[in-house]
């Protein structure tokens, strides 16, 4: 694929000069919101630009690894105030891997303080909720980092991508496709996946360090969610899992560690669309996979306020979990119904 050459234009009219950019990206930010963020950023820092890199809240451990990983700003603990005067200042604020500034929770209130910043959206989500003043918005990419990578690509050549640059796109890329699996890899994807290689950077260590790093707690987590947490119904095609905060703190949960959960259902033969329900302290978080034509992004957005893509997509829930349950199976009856499960 192509980013039309207005998108690049408009682009580098907004940055032919220095200025204070502010890149933000969503809650529970993933391998291709910290790839994508970094990568950009540093892009940007080359070209001048004083940059702050803002989460919502920390990013997954096994993700420490990441080149520049260490300055981005975790607004959730920021206790000296970096996060708010970052944003006021701002002359440019780049929202990256989310499209509605509610993916952004509470931080969302203190972007909002700033009216005067241009706001620029990279992003492969479906149907954007907010206005920006620039988007560059491909629901048929594979990944924001693949945009990214587009981006820099086209703004400054390839050669423009360095090593680091590219460990942080490969991340996202490979994290957010499945290692390379789902219907959205293209030719071009693994075109600009040679360009990363060429850069030097060691594909076996980076699958390792995202594959095989996680904490004991999460290898038994995983194992007591399967054997016990998981129900198969709808004649062995849809399935659901949970945790509960009372397992969180059985298995010493880390921010991530169920990560990935959703997607082993998915391994079944007759499996169609799986759930995942994590327990927070006001809500539950929904993580909702599916295969083919199993649109899982309306599924999302029509039972539980959210949205994704076709085959990947979220929400959450404000009832109990035991109530969340029900409410799931009565919903995937429904959805059956009409046909949606095919």
């Amino acid at each position: 694929m192509h980013i039309g050459k207005d998108k690049i234009e408009e682009l580098r009219e907004l940055l032919n000069r220095p200025q204070r950019i502010v890149i933000l990206s969503h809650t529970n930010p993933d391998g291709d919101a910290i790839g994508s963020s970094l990568a950009w950023a540093e892009i940007l820092l080359k070209q001048g630009h004083k940059v702050d890199c803002i989460v919502p809240n920390k990013y997954p451990y096994y993700l420490d690894f990441m080149p520049g990983c260490q300055s981005i700003i975790n607004y959730k603990n920021d206790s000296e105030g970096r996060t708010a005067k970052a944003v006021r200042s701002a002359d440019i604020i780049f929202c990256l891997d989310f499209h509605t500034m509610s993916r952004l929770e509470g931080l969302g209130d203190l972007i909002d303080e700033n009216q005067h910043a241009k706001r620029v959206l990279i992003d492969h989500h479906l149907n954007p909720v907010e206005e920006f003043d620039i988007m560059v918005s491909y629901p048929e990419a594979s990944s924001t980092c693949y945009l990214v990578a587009l981006l820099v690509e086209s703004m400054f050549g390839k050669e423009a991508i360095s090593r680091t640059m590219a460990e942080n796109i490969f991340v996202g890329m490979m994290t957010d496709t499945g290692n390379f699996s789902f219907s959205s890899v293209t030719p071009d994807v693994f075109r600009v996946v040679s360009i990363l290689a060429e850069t030097g950077i060691s594909i076996p260590d980076i699958h390792t360090f995202v594959y095989n790093s996680f904490s004991e707690g999460r290898a038994r987590l995983f194992g007591y969610v399967i054997n016990r947490k998981m129900k198969i119904f709808h004649n062995g095609s849809v399935a659901h899992m949970s945790i509960t905060a009372d397992e969180m703190k059985r298995f010493w949960f880390q921010q991530g560690d169920s990560e990935g959960f959703v997607n082993y259902p998915l391994t079944i033969k007759k499996m169609k669309m799986s759930a995942m329900f994590t327990e927070h302290n006001d809500f539950i978080r929904v993580s909702l996979r599916s295969r083919g034509s199993i649109d899982v992004n309306l599924f999302a957005s029509r039972y539980f306020n959210g949205g994704g893509h076709k085959n990947a997509a979220g929400g959450k829930s404000f009832m109990s979990m035991e109530e969340t349950l029900k409410y799931y199976e009565k919903c995937v009856k429904e959805y059956a119904a009409e046909g949606m499960l095919g």
